[in-house]
């Protein structure tokens, strides 16, 4: 089977390319993606990136992540979150003993049925051990996405803002008690579903920062 495959692997790519994005991005490693950490102010809530989506090789890995499901692209993105959560985690703990969550920005459950997958959530499965075990932090749903909205893409910044509210709560199976959280999204434009999604947090009085991996 697999002497067959290599004889007709180059007849069927020729007749049925992969996506160009996927292939560009299967072929780099982590030091051919060029970092960019920023912190800006959207809808008046400081948020976090380390990535700019103008960058063509961003744009590739990141639609090759939620379009592709390529888990390449998944891994190269927890690499290069690896280092920025390791700085940012160490500057919570210089002034809070507390537990710190990684928290995914979660699909509502229609969408994900759709889809098949968060992507958000897969990169996160890659980061290493101490990422999950408590030791640096712990990777938790604590999050619920309770109520399905439109897809954000083709809306105005108003229509976003209006699209989200009150889409998210605090997850009941998961205790948020003493914690920091960094919540974690892919893309940021607008900030509107960040932001919305960091507001159950902040309602009950649980530091949060918001972090994406690229701003578009």
């Amino acid at each position: 089977m697999m002497k067959l495959w290599s004889m007709l692997g180059p007849v069927l790519d020729a007749i049925l390319p992969r996506r160009e994005r996927r292939r560009h991005t299967e072929e780099r490693t982590v030091s051919d993606i060029p970092l960019s950490p920023t912190s800006y102010e959207l809808l008046g809530v400081r948020i976090l990136s380390i990535l700019n989506y103008r960058e063509p090789a961003v744009e590739d890995l990141l639609r090759s992540l939620k379009y592709d499901h390529s888990l390449h692209a998944a891994r190269l993105c927890a690499e290069l979150l690896e280092d920025y959560l390791r700085e940012e985690i160490s500057s919570i703990r210089s002034f809070s003993a507390r537990r710190i969550l990684l928290v995914p920005v979660p699909l509502h459950k229609d969408r994900l049925r759709e889809r098949g997958f968060n992507q958000i959530e897969i990169v996160l499965q890659y980061l290493p051990p101490e990422f999950h075990d408590g030791s640096l932090a712990s990777v938790v749903s604590a999050l619920l996405r309770v109520r399905a909205t439109k897809q954000q893409t083709h809306l105005s910044r108003e229509k976003r803002i209006q699209n989200v509210a009150g889409a998210f709560e605090l997850s009941p199976s998961h205790s948020v008690k003493d914690v920091n959280v960094i919540l974690i999204d892919d893309v940021v434009t607008t900030g509107a579903t960040l932001v919305e999604a960091g507001k159950p947090f902040v309602e009950n009085s649980i530091p949060v920062t918001l972090l994406a991996l690229a701003r578009a």
